[in-house]
């Protein structure tokens, strides 16, 4: 059992990727840290940034502090003068805003301007890029560009939007996957998630998706994405209009939609290369209803088509 404050849970390779970096004290300034949402990618940069700034790992966790390590305690009440976490922020409803704010990519920037409080390193974590803007990526580059001294800064990606190659060109990057199933299991225990069985099958992987795909709607639009793939390729009308009006019940119940249709083709072009033109195009329609409100209807609808095109092909 790990007495750190933040377990890992998975991704022991590219942990062991970056600390060998460390090692070698030739640490690149940036990292672009990729993978699907709700696998750990922000407390596995938060950990990193832990050990970075004089955190003691434990015997089992060489990227693992104890919550009452002095520098974790810091770190953990968002205390360190050193270390910077820039996520998106609410509007004044209450409700988190579309995008990260290019004024908070100029006070990073600040941030790094500074010397280290500490004497170290100056941290920063920017979650993620895929909910930026182009003025905020363009101000994201100043730093990139421009380096200080004995500054880091991680870029989380959640690999929903294209990384700009002007990014991706100035950073070393660490791809981590989704959890095994053992893992993810365990994670499940830990979050004290009802219906932890059920929600495992839904997740893929990825835990900390488990809250949104455990609500009435999101349940009834993953069962309905299932009874969807079964009936393909012709399924009835009243299983289309099922699948539709249940992915259409709000966004979280699209994701859900869409986790399960993406799945799938993932699988199929994993055996068929000659479904990977349904997969690319169906990401492109996920990446569209988030980043360019499209209603969930349309959506669903759309994907539903690459299915059935996908099935023509083949």
């Amino acid at each position: 059992m790990s007495t750190s404050a933040l377990p890992l849970y998975g991704h022991r390779a590219v942990q062991a990727e970056f600390l060998s970096a460390v090692e070698s004290q030739r640490l690149h300034h940036a990292w672009i840290i990729e993978g699907p949402s709700g696998i750990g990618k922000a407390r596995f940069a938060t950990r990193l940034a832990s050990i970075l700034l004089g955190a003691v790992a434990t015997p089992d966790d060489p990227a693992g502090a104890t919550a009452d390590d002095p520098v974790m305690q810091k770190v953990l009440s968002a205390g360190h003068p050193d270390l910077k976490h820039v996520e998106r922020q609410l509007n004044d409803k209450g409700n988190l805003k579309q995008d990260i704010a290019v004024e908070q990519i100029r006070e990073l920037n600040a941030f790094f301007s500074l010397k280290p409080a500490m004497g170290g390193w100056r941290i920063g974590i920017l979650d993620s890029l895929d909910e930026m803007n182009v003025s905020g990526l363009n101000a994201v580059l100043k730093t990139l560009e421009e380096p200080p001294a004995k500054a880091l800064i991680f870029l989380i990606s959640h690999m929903t939007t294209p990384i700009l190659p002007t990014i991706r060109s100035r950073c070393q990057t660490l791809r981590l996957k989704a959890l095994s199933e053992d893992d993810t299991r365990q994670v499940l225990a830990d979050m004290n998630i009802d219906n932890a069985e059920g929600a495992l099958s839904l997740v893929r992987g990825r835990p900390g998706r488990a809250e949104e795909v455990t609500g009435a709607k999101v349940l009834a639009a993953a069962s309905a994405a299932q009874s969807l793939l079964k009936a393909m390729p012709r399924p009835n009308e009243a299983i289309l209009s099922q699948a539709i009006s249940s992915a259409a019940e709000d966004d979280a119940a699209f994701r859900v939609f869409a986790g399960e249709i993406l799945g799938w083709l993932e699988t199929q072009t994993n055996r068929d290369p000659s479904w990977s033109g349904a997969w690319f195009e169906s990401q492109q329609i996920v990446a569209s209803q988030r980043n360019l409100h499209m209603p969930p209807v349309q959506a669903a609808s759309k994907l539903i088509g690459c299915l059935q095109s996908g099935f023509g092909n083949v």
